[in-house]
């Protein structure tokens, strides 16, 4: 696929970039920033660069087993790292600031992990448009000196899909899939049983066919969205029926399904 002129000087410059770094830990999700900075990073570097995946209750089982998956496709060298943020009354009491102390989590035992090693750099997946919004992880990737190559190369969302895309890797479309954690009510702590039960409702409707699936918690309430693309199909009664008692065994009392659908959808 050849790549237009801007995109290509970008590319150049991330490469560049990368070059430079006598070795790295990558933050890796199994989202397509994070993945496609891994899998360049290992083309520039090879095994100078290790991929480090945060393992807790809010990163969900399908995604944790697509990140793995995606890594041994492409031989790139990935270590799990349990993280503790559940434990961290900080995190755990669900504020507005909540990703910094997940991030803050994750970057130190990546740093201790790099100490241990004499590895020179940690990096991150964040893009030209995450740098652009108020992201609180960003606040903890500039404490532990985080590198953010894609930015810094000026690789917007669309410019990571693209480059993935034209790389062949099958995560060029693949939508957004922030933490569990997300799902939560503001203010309505984070704890295992409740994660669970979003994971456990969410795979209820994806068993269904749905693509973008978002089950918030809303205490007792379960409020489920998948995208406007897809509501239309989940208004259908009968559909209804069949997901709400699944749902309310996951450990809801009530169900209420979204009329207008996920508006971040494929965003966030």
């Amino acid at each position: 696929m050849e790549l237009a002129g801007d995109l290509r000087n970008k590319k150049s410059r991330l490469e560049q970039l990368i070059h430079s770094w006598p070795s790295a830990l990558v933050a890796y999700s199994g989202g397509v920033d994070s993945a496609f900075l891994l899998w360049f990073a290992h083309q520039v570097l090879g095994v100078k660069v290790t991929g480090i995946l945060g393992d807790s209750p809010s990163l969900p089982r399908s995604e944790h087993s697509a990140a793995l998956a995606f890594a041994e496709k492409h031989h790139l060298p990935l270590e799990v790292l349990r993280t503790l943020e559940l434990d961290d009354p900080s995190y755990a009491s669900n504020p507005p600031n909540r990703c910094y102390f997940c991030r803050s989590e994750l970057f130190q035992r990546m740093e201790e992990v790099a100490k241990l090693r004499g590895v020179a750099i940690l990096a991150y997946g964040e893009n030209l448009d995450d740098s652009r919004e108020i992201r609180p992880g960003r606040a903890a990737a500039g404490e532990f000196s985080v590198a953010a190559p894609l930015r810094d190369a000026g690789l917007t969302k669309a410019d990571v899909r693209a480059l993935a895309h034209a790389a062949r890797l099958d995560v060029a479309e693949k939508p957004a899939a922030p933490c569990l954690s997300s799902r939560l009510a503001p203010g309505l702590s984070v704890t295992p049983e409740r994660l669970a039960a979003i994971e456990h409702a969410e795979n209820a409707v994806r068993r269904q066919g749905f693509r973008i699936i978002r089950v918030r918690h809303l205490g007792l309430k379960a409020l489920v969205q998948v995208s406007p693309e897809e509501t239309t199909r989940l208004q259908d009664p009968q559909l209804q029926a069949a997901l709400t008692p699944a749902i309310l065994r996951a450990g809801f009392s009530d169900v209420e399904f979204d009329p207008l659908g996920y508006q971040g959808a494929g965003l966030r």
